[in-house]
């Protein structure tokens, strides 16, 4: 039994496909790796923990604002801990913050952990409750028992102030 169709026609769709098959890999295999950067995969605490997110890879982080965590450093730096249920992280950042961020706030930061194990975020969201969370930090807090469907109003940002 040969490999070829005896029709002239269907020898010919086959070598077209053949030839375009491997042209069309390249190019999905090229296309993949150059988004490679722009991915952004979204972790909890638990999840980067697991996960062991390498040093320098660009993530997401998302979790609860740790209360009593929050210390504002006098160079604009400011550290804090995002908590789920089983875990926490360290998140240092440089910059303003949101106007909605505070303890016990929902907050997605973009950034990437250092070598000893510290979020280095470049970006901090916010957002007003848990209602306008992004699905994978909702769905998140629920699977781990953290979620508090209607918003239960956290107290007021009261971050201490780095000596």
């Amino acid at each position: 039994m040969s490999f070829w169709p005896k029709s002239r026609k269907a020898r010919r769709r086959l070598t077209i496909l053949l030839a375009i098959a491997p042209v069309l890999a390249l190019a999905v295999g090229l296309a993949l790796y150059g988004m490679r950067d722009a991915i952004s995969l979204f972790y909890t605490p638990a999840q980067a923990q697991e996960a062991k997110v390498p040093a320098g890879r660009k993530v997401q982080l998302g979790g609860l604002v740790q209360a009593g965590s929050v210390v504002k450093y006098p160079g604009g730096d400011v550290e804090f801990v995002v908590a789920d249920q089983n875990a926490t992280a360290k998140v240092r950042y440089h910059g303003d913050l949101p106007d909605l961020f505070r303890e016990g706030q929902g907050i997605v930061a973009q950034g990437s952990f250092d070598n000893s194990g510290v979020f280095v975020a470049k970006q901090v969201l916010a957002k007003h409750d848990e209602r306008y969370m992004p699905r994978e930090v909702s769905k998140a807090l629920k699977e781990q028992g953290e979620w508090r469907g209607e918003g239960s109003g956290p107290p007021a940002y009261q971050g201490k102030t780095a000596p």
